[in-house]
């Protein structure tokens, strides 16, 4: 398993926010949605991420922009434009204000196309660790065409929400693969070994030495080659692969939370339960009831 698909393999977009904002001639919105990624693309015209703290990053029309979600920024026409407007996940694109609207822009009229992750352990936590804080992809990638997006967005369709995670998914995937073309991550051949046989087999009973011997290498080598690659010792990355299965489960399927606790490698239900609340904060049945609602 090369390093790029590893950190995209868990990547899925549920419950995305996916609005097209039309500008007025000046404009600058602070966006704090809390979300782990977000995702900005002018359609036309051009605007500045900046980043609290951060030097202003430029992006030109159809370039993407992938903002990690721990860093608060603005995003205008003006790189020194104060803020008029705060953006929250609920509020992509509000009753107009300032201006600002959501319906068919004028010829002059900058617009922006953005999309928020709404959930976090969907995004994968490795993914983020190995982002900057703000990348920029530029036009002329091999993006999905903006107008496929802005059609979509424009309208109230039935299903519009699974279309949109879809599209949201695709455009991630699609900006987050070339830029890692440019910034290539190199997996070290035995951590490969160990991921492919964690990812393919998560349910067996594995110790770092068993681990260890599949590789060819001492057990301190594989532990500490694996925990500088992907950011977590072998046993600690396994568990959340199991939990991360199991909230998959109990999201769409009606087995029981023993039944789903030995599907992914757990003895029971209560040993699932002390892995889920220590790595999602929250038990399988309250987890299973959120998903529900």
């Amino acid at each position: 398993m090369d390093a790029v698909a590893e950190l995209l393999a868990d990547v899925r977009v549920r419950g995305a926010v996916f609005r097209q904002t039309i500008m007025p001639s000046t404009w600058a919105l602070r966006v704090a949605t809390g979300t782990p990624l977000t995702l900005a693309r002018m359609l036309r015209g051009e605007a500045w991420i900046v980043p609290d703290g951060l030097a202003p990053v430029r992006i030109g029309a159809n370039d993407i922009a992938v903002v990690r979600g721990d860093v608060p920024y603005v995003v205008a026409n003006d790189p020194t434009a104060p803020p008029t407007h705060t953006v929250i996940a609920a509020d992509y694109c509000p009753p107009p204000t300032d201006g600002r609207t959501c319906g068919n822009p004028s010829e002059d009229a900058a617009v922006l196309l953005s999309g928020a992750v709404e959930s976090r352990g969907q995004s994968g936590e490795r993914l983020l660790r190995a982002l900057p804080e703000v990348l920029v992809v530029p036009a002329g990638s091999p993006h999905p065409p903006a107008e496929v997006f802005a059609d979509e967005v424009g309208k109230d369709r039935p299903g519009q929400q699974q279309v949109l995670d879809r599209m949201l998914d695709l455009m991630l995937v699609s900006a987050l693969r070339t830029w890692f073309d440019n910034a290539p991550v190199q997996l070290d051949p035995v951590v490969s070994a160990a991921l492919k046989h964690l990812r393919e087999d998560p349910a067996r009973s594995w110790t770092v030495a068993e681990l260890a011997a599949e590789a060819g290498v001492s057990r301190a080598a594989l532990a500490r080659r694996f925990t500088e690659q992907v950011g977590e010792p072998p046993m600690a990355y396994l568990a959340g692969r199991r939990v991360s299965l199991a909230a998959e489960l109990l999201r769409t399927t009606e087995y029981t939370v023993d039944t789903i606790a030995r599907t992914v490698g757990y003895a029971n239900a209560f040993a699932l339960s002390v892995a889920f609340k220590r790595r999602r904060g929250i038990r399988p049945s309250e987890h299973r009831h959120k998903s529900s609602v």
